[in-house]
């Protein structure tokens, strides 16, 4: 088979399009024939060696990539041949995504209705699912407003248009003009540009008011992160979900307690069972298949998955980025 092999940490030109021994399911499992795969921000950290507050770096030589979706073309022992030919999506427990073919246990398949596509799938059992999972952390009402960092971005795609059906007010923040555009496309009461210097007082001239925000939802982490904060309202809601620029943010504890902000860090209180993340994907698969959580996604070749990374980690990209075989 077709993979993208890593045999050493560094940049994009780490990843390498390969032929690799197929894979064979073992006892409880079968295997895709991938048709699309899914790409995670913080796998170019992985790439790159990990880091402090992330998850291990992988053993090298590795496949990366938890999120796939394809037909089943095998299955292992223990599993019945009716799983054959069934279109599936999973988010695996072991990595090896980044291929033409891929195993996962057979307790980790979700089937796929036919009107959910492949690239869809991948996008919803990963980012749509810890999407609405922090939403329903934020707990956005239609009187709040809602500042989303990074809102052209995997989760920022899938949230404000979510969000404003609720008809919470939102601002969707971005990096330069094209992905502010496409804030705005997706339903962003106001769209700023976080490049540039003093896109908080431009949020601060809209609103006429010095702290208009009554959640923000933080992605991005650093000083960006920081000047969102500077808009938060008394009594608001700081959500953190992840750190982009690769630095987390966090208030100072006594001048948070003094204003009644609540900081929620929800990338931690994330579907903490089997169980839980379980419901959690199939929550956002079904609400991808009914219309009411759209998927937004940028594809590229499985052989161009080292450009894909090098795009990812120059904020070049918009939506989940997909691999495709």
């Amino acid at each position: 088979m077709k993979a993208v092999v890593m045999h050493e940490y560094g940049g994009p030109e780490v990843l390498r399009y390969e032929e690799v021994p197929d894979p064979v399911p073992g006892a409880g499992e079968v295997r895709i024939a991938v048709r699309a795969s899914g790409v995670h921000f913080i796998e170019g950290f992985l790439r790159a060696g990990g880091g402090e507050g992330l998850p291990p770096a992988p053993e090298l030589p590795a496949i990366m990539g938890s999120e796939t979706a394809g037909t089943v073309d095998a299955v292992g022992d223990g599993v019945g041949a009716e799983w054959l030919g069934r279109r599936v999506v999973t988010r695996s427990p072991s990595p090896g995504g980044y291929a033409s073919l891929v195993t996962s246990p057979v307790s980790e398949l979700h089937e796929l209705p036919d009107s959910l596509g492949y690239e869809a799938a991948v996008t919803l059992i990963g980012t749509g699912a810890i999407t609405l999972d922090f939403l329903d952390q934020v707990a956005p009402a239609p009187e709040d407003v809602l500042l989303v960092l990074s809102a052209a971005g995997g989760i920022g795609r899938l949230a404000v248009p979510h969000v404003r059906r609720l008809g919470t007010t939102v601002i969707g923040a971005a990096g330069g003009p094209a992905k502010t555009a496409t804030a705005r496309g997706l339903g962003a009461d106001l769209a700023v540009d976080y490049d540039r210097p003093g896109w908080s007082e431009e949020v601060r001239a809209h609103f006429g008011t010095a702290r208009p925000v009554t959640a923000v939802l933080d992605g991005v982490g650093g000083a960006k992160a920081a000047e969102a904060y500077g808009l938060l309202a008394d009594g608001g809601r700081l959500v953190t979900i992840g750190c982009a620029s690769g630095e987390w943010f966090a208030p100072d504890p006594e001048e948070a307690a003094a204003r009644s902000v609540e900081v929620i860090p929800a990338i931690a209180r994330w579907a903490a069972t089997d169980a839980d993340r379980r419901l959690s994907r199939t929550r956002a698969l079904e609400a991808g298949a009914n219309g009411s959580l759209e998927a937004a996604y940028q594809s590229f070749a499985l052989g161009d998955a080292a450009h894909a990374h090098a795009e990812m980690a120059a904020r070049r990209t918009s939506g989940k980025v997909v691999l495709l075989p």
